[in-house]
Formats: C-alpha cells, sequence, structure tokens
C-alpha cells in the first residue's frame, strides 16, 4: 500500500477521536494495526434480532399475560404498557406514551424453533467464519428472557453454539489436522509446539474431558440430533478439484467468564476449598493492537461433542446464583470462542489464517428491586449493570459518530467486557446482536428499556474491512516466545518488487542480488522513518489542541467562578444588612416593653406623696399633743393607749418612709433609662431625617428631570408644528426630484445638524430658514 494512503487513512481515523477534552484515554480506541491491510471497506447497520419467549404455566396462572407484546409483523414489535407498571403511570401524568413500537433486523415470536432461529440468524455468519472471517454474537435481555437457552439449548434442542459448531464441522470434515502441534496465541498469533508440548496439551484435554465422565454429568448429544434438523447442517459442498481441498483445518476453543469486572477461565481447575481464590485473568493488548485474555487455556476440538463436553465443564464452573426472577441466574458474562486455524496441507504445514468467532451470553440486566438483591447479589447486580452501562454507552458513541461533523470519543477500556468487543466493532469482524425478551407484565418496565438500547444499537453502521485467510499471513510463534515467520505488513508488495517484479531473480548474479537487498532494506527504512514522522506530527498536533482545550476550560471556569463569588458575595450583604434591621428592630421593641413595665404614672406617684404628707402632718400633731400631756403630769390610762399609738404610728411612718426611698430610686432610674432611650430615639430620628433630606434631594431631581422632559415634549411639539408647516409649503412647490419621506426623528437630527432642505430657487427662503433659527435654542436645551 501506498504510504500516503496509509497516512490518510490514518489521519481519518484520528480526526473522529480528536476531542481534547479526552485525550488521555486517546490509547484506547487509535490502535494501528500493522498487520491489517485495508482494500476496500463494506458497510451495513448492526444486525439486530429479537426473540420473544413463549409464557409458562406458572406466569399464565399469575396473569402475567396481559398482551403487552404484539408482534405486527417479521420486523415490526409493539409494546402496550399493563396497568400497573411505571410506564402507565408516566403516561397518565403526561410523561411519555404508553403504546411503544420498534423495528429489528427479523423478529421470532414465541414459537419459533430453534433451528428456525439458527437459520435465520447465525448460518451466514458461520458460512463468513469458515471463510476467513471473524464474528461477533451477544444475547442481551433481562434475567429469565432465554438468552442462555438461545446459545446452548437443551440436551434434546440444540442452541445457535451446538449448530454453529455442527456446520463448522461439517464444512472441514475430512480436512482436520489431525495433530496439536499449532496452538494459538495471543491475538492472532500462532505458537508453534515442540514434541513435549504437544504431549502437555493431549494430557490436559485426556484430564479436561476424564473430570466430566467423574462427575457423572449428561453431556450435549447434539450432532445426532442436529443432523434431522432441515437446512441447520447445509454446508455448501467443495467440488473435487477445488484449490480448498489443498488445505487443511485445526479447530481451538476457550471458555471463560467476566464476573465482578475479573475474567476467570472456565476451563480451569475449580479450587477445591473455600479458602482459595480462582486465578484471574488479565486483558492485554498485542502487537497488532488486538484486544486478548492472557493464560487463556485453548483446547483442540476434532467434533462437535468434544466441544459441547468442554462448554458443559465450563458452564459447572459458571457463576450462577438464585434471584426472585430465576433460580439459575447467570451473575456473570460468559464467552464461548472458537479459532480456526487454516494451514497448508503436508506434515509439517505453514498457517495460511486464523479467524474468530466469539458468542457471548450476557447476565440479565433488572433493577435490583425486582429481582431483591441483597449482600453479594447487589454487588454482582451493580457490576452487571456497569458493564452494560458502558455497553450503551459504546454503542450510543457508535451512532453518534457515524456523522463526521460530531465524532464523540468511545469509551470501550472502562469495561472489560467492551475491551474484548472492540476489534468487532472497529471492524475487524461481523457482529449480531440477539435480544431476548419475556411477555410478562411484571417486567415490561425492565422490557422497554431493553428495547429502546436495541433501538440505539439498531443504528450503528457497522463498516467491514475485507479479511478473509489469504488476506493476511499470521506470524508463528516458536517455544522461545520468538518469531519464527513474519511479514511485515506495513511494507507492501509493490515496494518489495519495485520496479523489477517481473524479473528473474535466479538469473541475477550475488552481487545485484546483495545490491538489491540493500536497496530494500533503505526503502524499508525510509518508509519506517516517514511513518515515525507522521505519528509525530499527530501526536504534536494532538498535544496541542488539548492544551488549547486546557486553557479554555481554564478560562472557562475561572469565569464561572469569579461570577460564583460575586453572587455569593451579593447575597452575603443583603443578608447582612437584613439580619442588621432585624436585630435593630427587635432593640427597639424590647426597650418599649421594658419601658412599659417599670414606668409609673405621675399622678399616682403624687397622690401617695400628699398621703405621707398628711400622715407627717398628723404625727407632728400627735407628737405635740403627747408634749402637753406630759407637762401636765397627767398619767393615766389614756396616756398609755395613746403612747402606744404613737408607736404604732412611728413604725407605719418608718416603713412608709423607706417605701417613699425606694419609690424615688425607682423613679429615678425610670428617668434616667427614659433619658437614653430619649437621646437613641432622638438620633434615630435626626438619621431618619437625613435619610429624608436625601429622597428629597432625588425627588427634586426627578422633578427636574420630569420638567425637562416637558420642555423637551414641548420644543418637539413645536418642532412638528414647524416641520408640518414647512411640508405644506413644499408640497405646494414643484420640486424637481422626489425625495422619500423621513420620520420625526430624522427630521430632527437634520433640523439639529443645520442641514437646510434643498428647494427650488423659487421658494421663499424666509419659510425654510425659519425652522432652522430655533435650532440652537433646543441644542442649548
Amino acid at each position: 500500500m501506498d504510504i500516503r494512503d496509509e497516512s490518510s487513512m490514518l489521519a481519518t481515523e484520528l480526526s473522529s477521536l480528536l476531542d481534547p477534552a479526552l485525550c488521555s484515554a486517546v490509547g484506547d480506541t487509535l490502535v494501528s494495526d500493522s498487520s491489517v491491510l485495508i482494500n476496500e471497506k463494506t458497510s451495513h447497520p448492526l444486525k439486530v434480532y429479537l426473540r420473544v419467549r413463549p409464557f409458562s404455566k406458572t406466569e399464565l396462572a399469575n396473569n402475567e399475560s396481559q398482551d403487552c407484546v404484539t408482534v405486527e409483523n417479521s420486523e415490526l414489535v409493539s409494546l402496550s404498557a399493563p396497568k400497573d407498571s411505571a410506564a402507565m403511570k408516566n403516561c397518565e401524568r403526561g410523561i411519555g406514551q404508553s403504546v411503544h413500537k420498534f423495528t429489528f433486523t427479523k423478529i421470532f415470536g414465541p414459537e419459533t424453533t430453534q433451528a428456525e432461529f439458527f437459520d435465520g440468524t447465525m448460518k451466514d455468519l458461520v458460512d463468513s467464519f469458515t471463510q476467513g472471517q471473524n464474528g461477533l454474537v451477544f444475547t442481551y435481555g433481562v434475567t429469565n428472557a432465554g438468552k442462555t437457552f438461545t446459545i446452548q439449548g437443551t440436551p434434546k434442542d440444540g442452541g445457535i453454539l451446538p449448530r454453529s459448531l455442527d456446520v463448522i464441522f461439517g464444512y472441514i470434515r475430512g480436512r482436520q489436522y489431525p495433530k496439536m502441534t499449532l496452538k494459538p496465541y495471543l491475538g492472532n498469533d500462532v505458537m508453534k509446539l515442540d514434541p513435549a508440548q504437544v504431549k502437555q496439551e493431549e494430557a490436559a484435554k485426556a484430564s479436561l474431558l476424564s473430570s466430566l465422565k467423574e462427575d457423572g454429568l449428561k453431556t450435549v448429544p447434539s450432532s445426532g440430533n442436529l443432523r434431522n434438523v432441515p437446512t441447520s447442517n447445509d454446508v455448501s459442498p467443495i467440488k473435487d478439484g477445488e484449490e480448498e481441498n489443498l488445505h487443511q483445518f485445526s479447530a481451538w476453543v476457550s471458555f471463560f467468564e467476566i464476573y465482578n469486572e475479573y475474567v476467570y477461565d472456565l476451563l480451569d481447575q475449580f479450587p477445591s476449598s473455600k479458602n482459595q481464590k480462582r486465578l484471574t485473568l488479565k486483558i492485554c493488548d498485542d502487537q497488532a493492537g488486538i484486544s486478548y485474555v492472557k493464560d487463556l487455556k485453548w483446547f483442540n476440538i476434532t467434533s462437535t461433542e468434544e466441544a459441547c463436553k468442554i462448554l458443559q465443564i465450563g458452564n459447572k464452573n459458571r457463576s450462577l446464583a438464585s434471584t426472585k426472577m430465576n433460580q439459575q441466574s447467570s451473575r456473570s458474562h460468559s464467552i464461548f470462542t472458537i479459532r480456526l486455524l487454516k494451514l497448508s496441507s503436508g506434515d509439517d504445514p505453514s498457517v495460511l489464517g486464523v479467524s474468530e468467532m466469539s458468542l457471548c451470553d450476557l447476565a440479565g440486566s433488572e433493577r435490583c428491586n425486582k429481582t431483591q438483591t441483597v449482600g453479594d447479589r447487589l454487588k454482582e447486580a451493580g457490576n452487571i449493570n456497569n458493564s452494560l452501562l458502558i455497553l450503551g454507552k459504546c454503542i450510543a458513541a457508535l451512532k453518534h459518530s457515524q456523522n463526521p461533523k460530531k465524532a464523540s470519543y468511545v469509551p470501550f477500556r472502562e469495561s472489560k467486557l467492551t475491551r474484548l468487543f472492540q476489534p468487532f466493532f472497529s471492524g475487524k469482524g461481523k457482529a449480531c446482536m440477539i435480544v431476548n425478551i419475556n411477555q410478562c407484565a411484571s417486567t415490561y418496565d425492565e422490557t422497554l428499556h431493553v428495547m429502546k438500547f436495541s433501538a440505539v444499537a439498531k443504528q450503528v453502521v457497522q463498516v467491514i474491512q475485507p479479511r478473509n485467510f489469504e488476506f493476511m499471513v499470521p506470524r508463528i510463534i516458536g517455544k522461545d516466545g520468538k518469531v519464527i515467520t513474519e511479514i511485515d505488513a506495513d511494507v507492501s508488495i509493490e515496494d518489495l518488487l519495485s520496479e523489477d517484479e517481473e524479473m528473474d531473480m535466479t538469473v541475477m548474479s550475488p552481487e545485484d542480488l546483495l545490491r538489491k537487498i540493500e536497496e530494500l532494506k533503505e526503502k524499508l527504512m525510509h518508509e519506517r522513518q516517514s511513518k515515525l514522522l507522521l505519528e509525530l506530527r499527530i501526536r504534536k498536533e494532538m498535544g496541542e489542541a488539548m492544551y488549547q482545550q486546557m486553557v479554555h476550560l481554564d478560562e472557562t471556569w475561572s469565569k464561572r467562578f469569579e461570577d460564583f463569588k460575586e453572587t455569593t458575595e451579593e447575597q452575603l450583604e443583603s443578608r447582612l444588612e437584613m439580619y442588621k434591621k432585624a436585630i435593630k428592630n427587635h432593640a427597639y421593641r424590647q426597650a418599649l416593653e421594658d419601658l412599659e413595665e417599670d414606668y409609673v404614672p405621675y399622678e399616682e406617684f403624687q397622690a401617695e406623696q400628699e398621703k405621707v404628707e398628711e400622715r407627717d402632718e398628723k404625727i407632728e400633731q400627735l407628737e405635740i399633743a403627747l408634749g402637753l400631756k406630759k407637762e401636765s403630769g397627767e398619767a393615766s390610762t389614756e396616756n398609755n393607749s395613746m403612747s402606744g399609738a404613737i408607736d404604732a404610728l412611728t413604725k407605719r411612718s418608718q416603713e412608709k418612709e423607706k417605701i417613699i426611698v425606694s419609690l424615688k430610686l425607682q423613679l429615678q432610674n425610670i428617668k434616667d433609662e427614659t433619658d437614653l432611650n430619649i437621646r437613641r430615639l432622638t438620633g434615630e430620628n435626626e438619621m431618619m431625617k437625613q435619610h429624608l433630606k436625601i429622597k428629597e434631594q432625588e425627588v427634586r431631581g426627578l422633578q427636574s428631570l420630569a420638567e425637562r422632559a416637558i420642555q423637551l415634549e414641548s420644543s418637539v411639539t413645536e418642532l412638528q408644528a414647524q416641520l408640518d408647516e414647512s411640508r405644506k409649503l413644499v408640497s405646494s412647490i414643484d420640486v424637481c426630484e422626489p425625495k422619500p419621506k423621513r420620520g420625526l426623528l430624522s427630521n430632527i437630527r437634520n433640523t439639529m445638524t443645520g442641514t437646510p432642505k434643498k428647494t427650488k430657487p423659487c421658494e421663499k427662503t424666509e419659510e425654510t430658514t425659519g425652522p432652522t433659527r430655533k435650532k440652537p435654542l433646543l441644542s442649548r436645551k
């Protein structure tokens, strides 16, 4: 391929990812695949199939059948909300609608058989897989919707997985490579095993299959049952003499699950004790940027029966739990992968190509209150819903990126599931989605969410890169991990052969051959340097764009912070003023209340004082009378009684004096407090007077402005009258050229600037100059 074409393609790919706010994760979507050459791309919408599960006897007894799901035709289905669903309640409140319609690539009703479903969905994908095209199939739906049944089926009626295996082995029957010397490695490479490693592979496979017999489990007899199903094993026969008869095939399978965002090999030995933890695997990228599961075990299979045994062993190790919606609910995403190696003929063949097909059984998507999950089940549901949420974000971003003007970042790396799905959504294979739903009214809201998700997925357009067995020769890795045979896909055949591609190399001398090799090396180094420069330039542009975006974000947030600071300060100042006024009013009211409680009227005080004076006069009169009686020397019982009365009066007078003194003190305190309050009120009164003066000045200013406005209106009225008179005069005289009408403001502007109107020589200058004489008056005003 020409380097210019490759650079333009790389630039096109980068243009959809240059969102500087997300450039920190640019490595998630920018992967240079040097092992894949692009000739001609094909695009088509993502195929989304719908399968409706029939009712069970228990669901019919519980009145779950309320005609929620209606299949209109083979591509259209309608959903009607039941009475107790959240969708119906929202519809009654005026939010949303009660009936929704969705379209699919094809819809399969409750009466569809496994064979009919396989022929309508998987047959073309399996045929492409046997021709070297990668494929992905994943099921999506709520718990107890029939996802596992669709993929695996039952021992008597297999699902799409055993039927696909039956088609594959029917295609390669008689052309299977009998040895295990070539094994899948990393993302797309092949490892060449020595005799010792071959024995280890055979022992591991025998041990795995023997564990199934020890457990006494029944295997899935797929082939015998599937061949009785019409069109399930229809493989296009290859005629004798065709080139395909010169090739042989080797099939390998793996089975793993993603549980709580951890990857576990389902074909690995399960820990015997609870204290032992399962071995977690990592997801890595090879040199071509293809994601793979590191240390994942691959087993060579020679028949559908062996594959189904391995599938059942993996199911035994799969994470299952009981929920309210399903007694055996899958709490993890399980992925069964088949790799088909196409080899040349002979005992020591070379690898011509590798194709891969993955079937993913996603865990159920539902709300936790539906399944009543708590504890570990709640944690599992959180991880399941998170990975499915990221899958939805990726699909929505893919749909959004179809418009070149609205390209967005696709968050494949935010979840292990989407990271493994990335190659299939990036054009390196076909992908299809199977949506499983049930018709129960109790799960209508979850079913509606699934249908909306599938509606977005159906709008995604896949750009498929052409890939078959002859398209690319994979690398062969030796025992030491080094490449045995490697073809640099960065250098095209045309560059290698140059203009002398038809020259016979056998007639060239050794010196010419050496010189040719040196020239090719120089060309290779030049191409690599140009590609390195291109990468550096692109990285620099992306870095500058990211820096500009960061600067813009910094300025934006700084401005927002300043605005927020100003508004907060204004709010605090207004609150402070309000609190000050409230405290002042409260203190004033409290002072008035205290004054009312301690206040004694002056009339009452004066009356008490007069009573005290009268008593003092009586006491003086009694003392005078007592002195006279003592002088006369009369001693009688009257004197004794009089002396007692005098003593009593004396005591009473002393008590009254004490009361008078206390009253005087209280009166003095009241006077002092009253003076203080009067002074404080006087100060406040002065402040109010000053405030009133300010307001009066403002009112006078407004009055002056109003008078000024009235004068201006009167002057405008006079000018308008003069203008009308001038117009009458002008209309009576023939004007040389017609003039457009102008409004009042433009006439006044002309009048202010002093530009006289043009008239004929025959006009009277006295009338036209009349208004202009008053213009200086208006300007002075």
